[in-house]
């Protein structure tokens, strides 16, 4: 029988082989994937269709064409609230601006915190939701689509669109009126989110920043340009009025956005694209250079940061899986495999560092005789050698993604930061598949938020990249 005989060292050197093969080929297909987004990216570029648009000094807080609502569901934001609320009517002095902010019977600190943020600002609209919390985000921004039905039924005046953000975040003075541009011609328009990176959390809050950086600067404008659905970030985004009156239709009145679902942000920009609608990616910089982008401190802890990414997962590679299903189109077929990869990758990452241990078991039994030298072939020569220049090839592009926002010192972090990004993927991982598979049981889904405790208004500012 293959294998009769061989010591533990022989075996060791056997299982290394299969692991490099394995690992080897699955990472060459990643890279082969990201090689094509990458020369579709840089064929945008070159033909200017993916270059980002540019606002002169006086279109920055135009008057918008119409009654716009912001909605922010909350649950026990009280650290931050006040400042988003406050930052948020300063920002958008529009007069026809409706800021609705949802909270929870049994969580009256937010709802305090977002009126005094407000100072007496008549353009807030405080939401108690009629049930204790939290149930799911989805539920909350039900909630406050039900609000807006009610005033405009008592007003008789429509809002032609509604745009999300979370409790945490910091609005660009330029991005409301620039939502309103660009929703006369698309049913969904999502602008980049810039995540501000935190001195006191370099390695796990900071990863975040490399992160959107590259997948707003390149994988979403590729994704527009194909046609493709697009999914939401949940913030920075604007639906057209018509739009969520059509989802809310097709749920026979339950609301446009899927309680049950984790990432309902997600789900709604498909469920946009599904019915025909027409969705924008704007990346647009203002005359001084500066990026329109929703800005927003992340985890800075590391349950914290594998959480909220656990919830990602889960939605999205998960729950997306059976309830979206596939599409016939093939750019939406690519993007939704390409969306759906994470717990592979976070497997094939598993093994990849568990390679790195075993070759260092294997060198040291080398060096001490009791294991014979790995003879590789030169087909697993060639594919080590392909994925260690794709390996190159892509921290050049975090390089230089994160740079061009953030600066060449966190363009280097971002590299050394890699190491971390695939645990705390790793861990996600693991813990959605366990998740999904509880929820399997019959589990109702909840609002597994994250904790939010500072506010990029109140934080130390950055550098922005012209």
């Amino acid at each position: 029988m293959p294998g009769e005989g061989f010591t533990p060292a022989q075996w060791l050197v056997l299982v290394e082989h299969e692991l490099l093969l394995f690992a080897g080929l699955f990472f060459l297909l990643g890279a082969l994937d990201e090689l094509a987004v990458d020369l579709i990216w840089v064929w945008l570029r070159i033909t200017g269709r993916g270059k980002s648009e540019r606002l002169m000094a006086d279109q920055e807080q135009l008057p918008l064409s119409g009654r716009a609502a912001v909605f922010i569901p909350a649950w026990r934001e009280e650290a931050v609230i006040e400042a988003t609320v406050r930052h948020a009517l300063d920002a958008w002095p529009q007069a026809d601006l409706r800021l609705y902010v949802g909270c929870y019977l049994n969580d009256p600190a937010t709802a305090r915190a977002a009126r005094a943020g407000a100072d007496g600002d008549g353009r807030l609209r405080v939401v108690i939701m009629s049930h204790p919390g939290p149930t799911t985000k989805a539920d909350c921004l039900n909630g406050l689509y039900r609000a807006l039905q009610d005033e405009e039924r008592s007003s008789g005046v429509p809002f032609h669109m509604v745009v999300l953000h979370d409790a945490e975040d910091m609005v660009d003075p330029a991005a409301l009126s620039l939502l309103d541009r660009h929703i006369g011609a698309a049913d969904l328009v999502q602008l980049p989110v810039l995540p501000h990176p935190m001195p006191q959390s370099r390695w796990i809050a900071s990863h975040y920043c490399e992160e959107f950086a590259e997948q707003h600067g390149k994988g979403m404008v590729v994704r527009d340009a194909l046609g493709a659905g697009l999914p939401t970030a949940g913030v920075g985004c604007a639906i057209a009025r018509h739009a969520l009156m059509t989802l809310d239709s097709r749920s026979a009145g339950e609301g446009p956005f899927a309680a049950e679902c984790l990432t309902e942000d997600y789900e709604l920009g498909l469920g946009v694209s599904a019915l025909g609608g027409n969705a924008r990616f704007v990346r647009c910089r203002t005359a001084s250079g500066r990026l329109v982008a929703t800005r927003a401190c992340f985890p800075a802890k590391l349950e914290a940061a594998v959480r909220q990414k656990t919830r990602w997962v889960h939605g999205i590679a998960f729950q997306s899986w059976y309830r979206l299903g596939w599409s016939r189109n093939p750019a939406d077929l690519w993007m939704r495999l390409r969306d759906r990869r994470g717990p592979l990758t976070a497997l094939v990452l598993l093994i990849a560092y568990l390679l790195l241990f075993l070759v260092s078991a294997g060198w040291i039994a080398q060096l001490a005789g009791f294991a014979p030298e790995a003879d590789l072939s030169p087909a697993l020569l060639v594919l080590l050698a392909i994925n260690l220049a794709s390996f190159a090839w892509r921290a050049a592009w975090r390089f230089a993604f994160t740079a061009r926002e953030y600066g060449a010192a966190e363009g280097l972090r971002a590299i050394l930061r890699i190491p971390v990004t695939n645990v705390i993927s790793i861990m996600a991982g693991r813990r959605a598949f366990v998740a999904y598979v509880a929820s399997l049981g019959g589990r109702n889904p909840r609002w597994d938020k994250t904790e939010h405790i500072v506010h990029p208004a109140l934080a130390a500012p950055h550098r922005e990249a012209a």
